[in-house]
């Protein structure tokens, strides 16, 4: 018997919860999905699955044979798209992960976009503002933002933001605008992830402490208590873009507004870029504001 058989069958049951997706995905019965997983768990002597009349759900080693399977069917298809022609419409599944709100904002909107354009084309993606392991969860790309770690992977820049520091125009009427970083410290801050605010003075980084009543850890809950007036706030650009444009909100000490972040797309190095994966990054330098 060949080691691999079932294993594609299993790694499509996987990602699709479904024995009947999964054979829908491989152009195969569900029936035969069924005695190939059946025979491969025989086979390992180990349940992969959870299976109840709703849902199919990996077990504990059956999470752990499917990151290793994963990036060994990732090599196959590397070598088979190593000897295809990139002159060839971009086709099959692209694993990508995203911060939540510029991936809310921004790319969710152009990757609906971009299957328009490339109807053969499958998007799984994954908003989190946590930094998963692109190797284990088997993803193609990352979208990151701002300074990046040392690391294996490659980037490439495909666009940029700004954080403004901002306040409604009521507040600022009542308490008047800061006009040095030192003012900070008689003002109410709304705090994010960080209690401390990043700007630049004298060609220098600076991080400033900032103190107020309100910590959040959502862009959106510190845009809505600016603009109600309940204190200052540092946001990037693209959570308040239009509130700014609007007058809404007002932004404040421009002069030590800090350099523009990278907005990069990453994939590890020891992957062959894809013609689907390498489309949709130029896709997005392309099309990103």
């Amino acid at each position: 018997m060949m080691i691999w058989d079932g294993v594609s069958e299993f790694v499509a049951v996987a990602e699709t919860e479904s024995f009947t997706k999964a054979g829908q995905r491989l152009l195969l019965s569900t029936a035969q999905i069924s005695r190939q997983i059946s025979r491969l768990e025989q086979r390992l002597d180990t349940q992969l699955f959870y299976r109840t009349t709703r849902r199919v759900s990996l077990t504990e080693e059956g999470a752990i044979y499917y990151r290793h399977c994963r990036q060994v069917l990732n090599g196959l298809e590397d070598a088979e798209r190593a000897l295809s022609s990139l002159k060839h419409s971009p086709q099959g599944l692209i694993k990508l992960t995203a911060p939540v709100a510029y991936g809310e904002k921004y790319i969710l909107p152009l990757v609906n976009d971009f299957l328009l354009r490339y109807p053969n084309v499958e998007v799984n993606i994954q908003l989190t503002n946590t930094q998963i392991n692109l190797i284990e969860e088997g993803m193609d790309l990352a979208i990151r933002i701002g300074k990046l770690a040392d690391s294996s992977f490659i980037a490439k820049r495909i666009s940029q933001r700004t954080n403004y520091v901002c306040a409604s125009p009521a507040y600022l009427t009542q308490y008047g605008q800061p006009h040095t970083l030192s003012e900070l410290s008689n003002h109410n801050c709304l705090i994010g992830n960080h209690d401390y605010w990043r700007f630049i003075e004298n060609k220098q980084i600076r991080h400033i402490k900032v103190n107020g009543n309100l910590r959040c850890n959502t862009g959106h809950g510190l845009r809505d208590a600016a603009i109600k007036g309940l204190g200052i706030a540092q946001l990037p650009n693209y959570y308040i873009e239009h509130d700014i444009a609007t007058g809404d909100l007002v932004p404040i000490l421009s002069q030590y507004q800090e350099p523009l972040e990278g907005v990069w797309a990453m994939y590890p190095e020891n992957r062959h870029l894809s013609p689907k994966v390498k489309t949709l990054i130029g896709f997005l330098a392309e099309q990103l504001p």
